[in-house]
Formats: structure tokens, C-alpha cells, sequence
């Protein structure tokens, strides 16, 4: 036992192996009105059906009776090359054009850069594999007692419906131990199961039967006969109990069966580690050998270990936010709700009270990230991998000037750190095309991204300046190495991986950087402050500065976290010296007259006041260069800037509204927070609640969960070698005065369980596999934890 006292209080600490008053997860089989979408009709459309996922392979289902339609995607469907190049020559015209922006020169500025910006090669998207089509031939227009869920914790979608009094069932998932999507068909009466399947896509495509139980589906990625691409194969596998079962042209077609099965699996061509060189094995074989796999388990055991799988990491982490039309039990399992989702969100957006839904939504973004984003495959693009176009809005790419990183932002906080891996190998599959981009745009050294790229790792500013001339997505990219170190304290990530892309990113910065000829400070430019424009005193609208808030921020972030990395590994160099120096020189942003923080290094009129990118406060968060201890007055101007922005209509994008979230929970503005949060629930989230841009961006999904667990716990004060302060309840809104979390994690490695009433805390552990010592601060709770390796310790206030 350990008392220490802090501020007059007194804490103590006691390590113990049970906490019983958060419970574990609902227990299998029951449904929770926070951890299940409910709907009471077939979906209508896209937004309306339901996503599952395995990383690789995602479906979204309608849960229609008559022509059901479950709507098919795999991760590396994508058109291809010819991508956009650097051109040589580049570094020549940012030096004109930056001369001439000192002189005032904005149009000639922007004019320099722009007549050497390469085109925007479009379109080159990611890509529907098609659909998977169920007939029942005897169905009736309207289905009778329908019901179909999601349940976010067996990762199953359902749908149950009458026909001639006899109750069907379907039951859909995606299993990432067998790769399979599978889809089960059954009902409680014999012979009853009487429909034909087939595939199809709006694309290219080839269709063939395969014995008398399998449709084929292949082609290659393409628009129209250009940017050929990916190569890719699909087959169904469809068995029935009882019945028969026979091939008719491209249908399969099942007659009187009891109960029927289906596997549906992918493969591809493409090579992750090289694309470029893509795989030459049969895909056809592939795909045979993983239905056979799970043919061979059958339903009941591919079933189970899909959900214990998902379990693994869907259970790590839970919130309970207080009581609405249900009660807790003992368990912490909370009762199956009896109102549709849709009809929740109408109730929501009519005022009504629902802590349940905004649990479930925080839930809904994890259990997105574990569909969307597993170890060995891609990252989670804009649409996770939930697509139903062959020409996606914005190519359903990687845009990693805000939206790519936001993906990732609940990964390590909730528990999900080995689904943060595919954005780390994807960003480090960069490396090579970035350094040959900073060598021949910028004539720099080091490893430089853009604001977008996609899975052919292209790397160029192109396309208008006002979005494609801005290189620090790669800055942003690394700032999440350097975070899932202090999340996990691995060193050896930090050196081996977080190392060397923070030394190559800060290589880049310190060849890019000029001189202010005005001041003598170190700028970034010519470049945008993301997609926003201002107006130049002669009422002129321009995008490219010298010096944006952002492009410093980012900058600062980057050298603070290499120099850090440095200390933590001992290495002190010629290298780390003049990252302190040129640090030390940095133009860091001002506060304007009116009391915000300046986007722009001079007092421009913006020419959209509302503009839905609040890129300037990057260092309030992600960024941890602004802080209330630290940083007062930058902190008083953040919240003057948001609140102007959202005067004038800004956040009115899924996405930034999520973000807005988690600034005003920086701010340890709780009430505030709470609004955003339901005014994204209200306004911005879609019947089967993915948020929308519109149409779809599944990181206002992320950014929305990752906004509450920041309203709940923040850990990025501090460091590794003087220790982080763990904010407990920092932006607790008094609608959520009573509650629970379990299994958020907090920098320095620690995971922590949390109980509150009247909010203050009541009740809490904490842990860290490697051991270490934290300070937690909450309401009614001040004191100083230290665990021993891999142990839990109480702490009672």
C-alpha cells in the first residue's frame, strides 16, 4: 500500500485484480441499446444499410425480402497510374514566387506557382466489387414482423421477417480468421429456403459458374479502358442443407432447401510492398482455398471465431454515459432497445435525452476501425472500405491533410493500437516516392507528403494551389509515430520505425524553411493553409502565403517530437543541434487584434469566415504546442477563433464538427463539446450512422468517437522523461454527471477504469504493462500513481 498527498487531498492506492462496478460487455446473444443499430424495415438505400468488415473485405447490407442486395467491397480495388509526377524545375519557380510574395505580390506569386503545378489526374478510384443479389421468388412487397439489426458486438448483421407465417432469418458477417464474408439464410420450418444468387458489379467485369455451387466474378480496376489497375477475383460458394441446388448461366438457384450457406471471398493482385510489382499467383486458387477453408469449418465454428476475434479487440474499451430510458444492471449491460435507430435520432433531434446514442456512436466508430483497418492490410481510406461507386467522391482516397489522420485518432486512446499498424506501413511505403519528390520539386533532403495520395504511393503537389500546394501531410503523418510511442512505450518502434521518419521529416523542414527578409524568422512556403483563401488588402483572393499557421505548427511539432525522440535515445549529433537552432528561429503565430489566432502570418480578411477547415489550431489538438498551464493567452485566442468560425457556419462538415469536438474538449469546455456532439448526432449522421461530408466520410465517424474519449480522459501534458498528467473527466458536460469508462488508455502506457457520480470521481484502477508513474487529476482527485509492471492498482479518492 502507497498513501501519497497532493494539494490537500488524500489518495490511496491499493493494487487489487477485480473492479466490479463497471462490469464487463453485454453477454452473448443480448442486444444493447449502446452497443446495436435497430431498424424496422428493409434499407431503402445505401446509407441506409448496414456495414460489416474484416479489414480486407467489407459488405454493406440492405436486408431486403424479396431482392436483397449486399453491396461488396475489398480494400485494394483501385483504378491506377499514370499518377501525378514532381517536375524538375519546381524549386526554381518557389523561389521566384516566394520573393515576389515578400514584395506583396500575391497574383504574381500565385500565378509562378501555379503555371508548374501538374494536373489532377482524375478519376483513379477506389472501386465497388460489385453486389451480391438474393431473390425469393415468393416474397411479399411488404414484409411482415420485420426487424434488422446490427449488433456491434458479435459484428453481425440481421434481419428477420415472416413469409406465408413462416419466420426467416439472415444473418451476414465478415470473418477475418477465414477471410470471408458469409451470409446465412435459414428459418424455422423445413424446405422452406426456395431463391437464386448472383453477382454483379456496374463496372467491368466477368462472370462464370463454377461447378454447380460457386458464381466467379474477375476483372481489373479501371475507368472505361483507362488507368488500368488492380486485377481482381471474386467467388460465392453457396451450400444448402437439404434441397437442391443447381447453376443456370451466371444464378445460382436453390429449391426447397432447409437452410442455406454462403462464403463469398477476394484476392487481388496488388502488392502492398510494392506496387508497382504486382502479385502473380492465381487468384482464382486463392480465393478456392479460402472457401474451401471455410466450408470445411462450417457455419457454427467460422461463426464463432469471427466474433470471439472481433471480441478481442471490440471489447477492450466501453463507456457508460448515464441512464435514458434503460437502467445498468450489475453487469453494466444495458437493455435491448425497443426503438429503431432512426426513430432514436428523429427523438434526438427533437431534444430528447439519449446517452445510449451517443454511447453507440462512439462505439459504432470503433467497431468501424475494426472493420476498415487490420494488421497486414491497407489503412482505412475516406469511406473505411465501405464503397459503392466505381468513380468514389474525392477517389475515396488518403487525404492526409486532415482526413486520413483523423481515421487514426481513436486508435491508441481506445484500445485499438495494432489497427493503428496499417497506417504506419502505408505512411513508411511513402518514404521512397517523398524523398524523391523533396529532391526534385523542392531540391530539399529528407521525406516530404502532400495533401493526398493513394495506394500507388504517388507523391507531388498537383491540381489547384488552393488544395495541392501543401506539403506537410507527411509532417502531420509522423507526429502519430511519435504518439503511439508515448501511448505504448515501445522503444523499440521509437527506434526503429518513429526514428527515422521523424529525422527524414525534419531533414525535409530544415531544407525547405527560408528567411523572412522582414523579420529573419524561418517560414514555410509558398504554400495554403488547407483549401482556404484570404483577401488581400486590394480585395483580391489568394491562397498561397509564406509562413501559414498550420505549415508552422506542424513544423514545431515535428522538430519538438524528433528532438524528444533524440533525448529518449541518447543520440546527440550535429543533426539534433540544428534542429534546436533552427526551432529557436521559427516564426511561431500571432494573436490578432480582434483577440483570434491568426491563420495567416499577416492580418489578411478572410474571404470565408466560416470556412469548414480550422487548420490554425492544430497545435491545440492534435498538436500539444498549446495547453492552459502553458500557453494562456494562445488558448483564450483558440476559443475566440472557433467561436468566430462557427458565427459565420462553419462545421458543417461531419468531419469538422467532429474536430470542433475535440478542441472545445481542449478547452475543458464540457457544455460546449456536448453541443457539437449532438449536433453531429442531429444533423450530420445518416440512418445507418455513418456521417456524411455529404456524401460519406467515415472520419467524422473516427473524429466523433475519438471527440468523446477526449472529453472523457487527455494524457498529452507531459512526457516520457518528467512524467504525463492524466486529466480524468476533463470536459465532463453536467448531462453526463454519472457514469463509467473501462479500458481507455492514457500516454505513458496506462490503461484506466473509471467511475463518477454527482461528477466527481467515485471509483478508479490503472495499469501499464511496463509499470511507471503518472499523475491523475479530476474532479475530487489529485494524487500521484505509481504500478508496478502489468499489475492494477486502485485508486480511491
Amino acid at each position: 500500500m502507497r498513501i501519497t498527498a497532493r494539494k490537500g487531498l488524500l489518495v490511496l492506492i491499493v493494487t487489487f485484480l477485480f473492479f466490479g462496478s463497471l462490469g464487463d460487455a453485454a453477454e452473448p446473444g443480448s442486444l444493447s441499446s449502446s452497443h446495436a443499430l435497430i431498424h424496422d424495415a428493409p434499407a431503402s438505400a445505401w446509407t441506409e444499410g448496414y456495414p460489416v468488415g474484416n479489414g480486407r473485405l467489407g459488405a454493406v447490407v440492405f436486408g431486403r425480402v424479396g431482392e436483397e442486395r449486399i453491396q461488396l467491397n475489398h480494400e485494394a480495388i483501385w483504378a491506377g497510374p499514370p499518377v501525378p509526377e514532381p517536375r524538375a524545375g519546381f524549386a526554381a519557380v518557389m523561389n521566384n514566387a516566394r520573393t515576389e510574395w515578400f514584395k506583396g505580390e500575391y497574383a504574381l506569386a500565385r500565378s509562378l506557382v501555379q503555371g508548374a503545378l501538374p494536373e489532377r489526374i482524375s478519376p483513379r478510384s477506389h472501386q465497388t466489387l460489385g453486389d451480391l443479389w438474393i431473390e425469393r421468388p415468393e416474397a411479399p412487397d411488404r414484409p411482415v414482423r420485420y426487424r434488422r439489426w446490427l449488433d456491434l458486438d458479435r459484428a453481425t448483421g440481421v434481419s428477420t421477417f415472416l413469409i406465408d407465417g413462416v419466420e426467416h432469418r439472415q444473418t451476414v458477417f465478415a470473418s477475418a480468421v477465414d477471410d470471408v464474408l458469409v451470409v446465412r439464410l435459414e428459418s424455422d420450418a423445413p424446405a422452406s429456403q426456395t431463391l437464386s444468387l448472383r453477382l454483379d458489379r456496374p463496372g467491368q467485369r466477368r462472370l462464370s459458374v463454377i461447378g454447380n455451387d460457386t458464381i466467379e466474378m474477375s476483372g481489373r480496376a479501371q475507368h472505361d479502358g483507362a488507368q488500368l489497375g488492380v486485377r481482381w477475383s471474386a467467388r460465392a460458394m453457396v451450400l444448402a442443407e437439404g434441397g437442391h441446388v443447381d447453376a443456370r448461366d451466371t444464378t445460382i438457384e436453390v429449391v426447397g432447401a432447409d437452410t442455406v450457406t454462403v462464403y463469398l471471398a477476394c484476392d487481388t493482385d496488388y502488392n502492398r510492398h510494392d506496387p508497382t510489382a504486382p502479385h502473380t499467383h492465381d487468384l482464382g486458387a486463392s480465393v478456392d482455398a479460402a472457401l474451401s477453408g471455410a466450408a470445411a469449418a462450417g457455419y457454427e465454428r467460422v461463426l464463432q471465431s469471427s466474433v470471439a476475434e472481433h471480441r478481442g479487440f471490440y471489447r477492450r474499451a466501453s463507456i457508460d454515459l448515464g441512464t435514458s430510458a434503460r437502467h445498468s444492471d450489475a453487469s453494466g449491460s444495458h437493455q435491448s432497445p425497443s426503438v429503431s435507430t432512426p426513430d432514436r435520432l428523429a427523438a434526438f433531434r427533437d431534444g430528447k435525452a439519449d446517452p445510449d446514442l451517443v454511447e453507440l456512436m462512439f462505439h459504432f466508430g470503433r467497431y468501424l476501425l475494426i472493420g476498415s483497418s487490420r494488421p497486414g492490410a491497407l489503412p482505412a481510406n475516406l469511406q473505411g472500405i465501405w464503397n459503392d461507386q466505381i468513380a468514389a467522391r474525392w477517389h475515396a482516397d488518403y487525404h492526409i491533410n486532415v482526413n486520413m489522420q483523423m481515421n487514426y485518432w481513436p486508435a491508441e486512446v481506445t484500445g485499438l493500437s495494432e489497427l493503428h499498424d496499417p497506417f504506419f506501413d502505408f505512411i513508411e511505403a511513402m518514404v521512397p516516392n517523398g524523398k524523391r519528390a523533396a529532391r526534385v520539386a523542392y531540391d530539399a533532403e529528407g521525406f516530404v507528403a502532400h495533401h493526398t495520395t493513394d495506394v500507388w504511393h504517388f507523391n507531388a503537389p498537383f491540381g489547384d494551389a488552393s488544395w495541392g500546394m501543401w506539403p506537410h501531410g507527411g509532417g502531420w503523418c509522423v507526429q502519430h509515430f511519435m504518439e503511439r510511442y508515448r501511448f505504448t512505450g515501445d522503444e523499440g518502434f521509437l527506434r526503429d520505425r518513429a526514428w527515422p521518419m521523424l529525422r527524414e521529416a525534419s531533414r525535409f523542414y530544415v531544407s525547405y524553411v527560408v528567411e523572412d527578409p522582414a523579420t529573419g524568422l524561418l517560414v514555410s512556403g509558398l504554400e495554403n493553409s488547407p483549401e482556404n483563401w484570404f483577401l488581400a488588402p486590394n480585395g483580391e483572393r489568394h491562397t498561397l502565403v509564406m509562413g501559414a499557421s498550420m505549415s508552422q505548427q506542424i513544423i514545431w511539432d515535428v522538430w519538438t517530437n524528433t528532438l524528444e525522440a533524440a533525448e529518449i535515445l541518447g543520440i546527440e549529433d550535429e543533426f539534433t543541434e540544428g534542429i534546436h537552432a533552427a526551432r529557436s528561429r521559427l516564426l511561431l503565430p500571432a494573436i490578432g487584434e480582434d483577440g483570434r489566432l491568426m491563420e495567416w502570418p499577416r492580418p489578411f480578411e478572410e474571404a470565408d469566415p466560416g470556412h469548414r477547415h480550422i487548420s490554425h489550431l492544430y497545435g491545440l489538438h492534435p498538436g500539444r504546442q498549446y495547453t492552459l498551464s502553458n500557453t494562456p493567452k494562445v488558448i483564450e485566442a483558440s476559443r475566440r477563433t472557433i467561436n468566430a468560425r462557427l458565427v459565420h457556419g462553419g462545421g458543417h462538415t461531419s468531419w469538422s464538427r467532429a474536430w470542433i469536438i475535440s478542441f472545445y474538449a481542449r478547452l475543458f469546455d464540457g457544455e460546449s463539446a456536448l453541443r457539437h456532439v449532438r449536433t453531429l448526432l442531429a444533423s450530420q449522421t445518416l440512418p445507418n450512422l455513418f456521417t456524411t461530408h455529404p456524401p460519406l466520410q467515415v472520419d467524422g465517424n473516427f473524429g466523433f468517437t475519438a471527440g468523446v474519449a477526449e472529453m472523457l480522459i487527455q494524457s498529452h501534458e507531459g512526457d516520457s522523461r518528467s512524467g504525463y498528467l492524466i486529466r480524468l473527466l476533463p470536459a465532463l458536460p453536467a448531462a453526463w454527471a454519472n457514469g463509467s469508462f473501462r479500458g481507455l488508455r492514457a500516454r505513458g502506457g496506462f490503461e484506466i477504469d473509471l467511475a463518477w457520480a454527482d461528477g466527481r470521481v467515485t471509483d478508479a484502477r490503472i495499469r501499464s504493462p511496463r509499470g511507471g508513474t503518472a499523475r491523475l487529476l479530476g474532479p475530487g482527485f489529485d494524487g500521484v500513481v505509481k504500478t508496478p509492471p502489468g499489475r492494477w492498482v486502485r485508486v480511491i479518492p
